[in-house]
């Protein structure tokens, strides 16, 4: 059996690598260990099982879809254009991925709520949006939108301007730059940060429960779904948690498979 290669690293060093490889795996072993394999489909095609998981996708996916819209022309602005305070404005944009997802939920309640900033307002027209299906999509991109915008950030940088160049000067409107040069040379980047999005919308929860509280076919997602089941339905929250991780696997391949097929 011939050895690893490992390109000049200690030897040591695999033993610590072993370690958190184990530390990230045996707990998912565990959970498929607890699974109860015979009564599997009928646990996670349940009534409220299913309008957990369909509500899940359709909101994840239509937060997903507000992520390209709002995020693309973010990206842009901080790969491509340079002014004061952009510093300032990265870290904004990047605070939800180090922020709690609950002091999240309790901002943009505060936001769009009853009483909140914007939520009188909104309120006055005829709307509500906390506690509801609304609510759940804006949680969702609040949290989601950080990681589109890295994505495509980092993809810009990487291929540079050149080509943007060119076609200016060879007379291209900015808009025609954008959608013909811009946009196709970073498409896997916008494609890898649009799925993770849809990952991170997906498995959200602390923002979610705090914003949109946790209501049967209208803001109860599947993560809320299982936590309400911990208690009620054990095996039923076991069978939902591995249907979450095989939605990651899936996830990471599919970055995995755009991150590989980028220039």
């Amino acid at each position: 059996m011939s050895s690893p290669q490992h390109s000049g690293v200690p030897r040591w060093v695999f033993v610590p690598a072993a370690a958190g490889a184990l530390f990230i795996v045996l707990p998912l072993v565990a959970l498929a260990s607890r699974v109860e394999w015979s009564q599997f489909w009928s646990l996670i095609t349940s009534e409220s099982s299913r309008a957990a998981l369909l509500l899940s996708l359709r909101t994840s996916a239509t937060a997903t879809l507000l992520c390209i819209v709002l995020g693309v022309p973010m990206a842009l602005v901080l790969a491509r254009t340079s002014f004061r305070g952009q510093s300032l404005l990265r870290s904004l944009v990047l605070l939800p991925l180090v922020l709690p997802p609950v002091v999240g939920g309790i901002a943009l309640l505060y936001t769009f709520g009853r009483q909140g900033l914007l939520g009188h307002t909104i309120e006055v027209l005829g709307l509500q949006i906390a506690f509801s299906t609304t609510a759940v999509v804006i949680a969702q991109t609040f949290v989601s939108l950080p990681f589109l915008v890295v994505s495509l950030e980092g993809s810009l940088r990487t291929a540079g301007d050149r080509y943007e160049i060119v076609a200016a000067t060879l007379g291209a409107r900015p808009t025609t730059v954008l959608r013909r040069v811009t946009l196709p040379l970073v498409l896997p980047g916008l494609a890898a940060g649009a799925v993770l999005s849809f990952a991170r919308a997906l498995g959200e929860f602390g923002a979610t429960i705090t914003f949109a509280g946790s209501l049967e076919g209208v803001t109860r997602t599947l993560p809320l779904e299982i936590y309400l089941q911990r208690e009620s339905d054990p095996d039923a929250a076991v069978a939902l948690s591995l249907v979450l991780v095989v939605v990651a696997v899936l996830v990471i391949g599919l970055v995995r498979g755009t991150r590989s097929d980028a220039p």
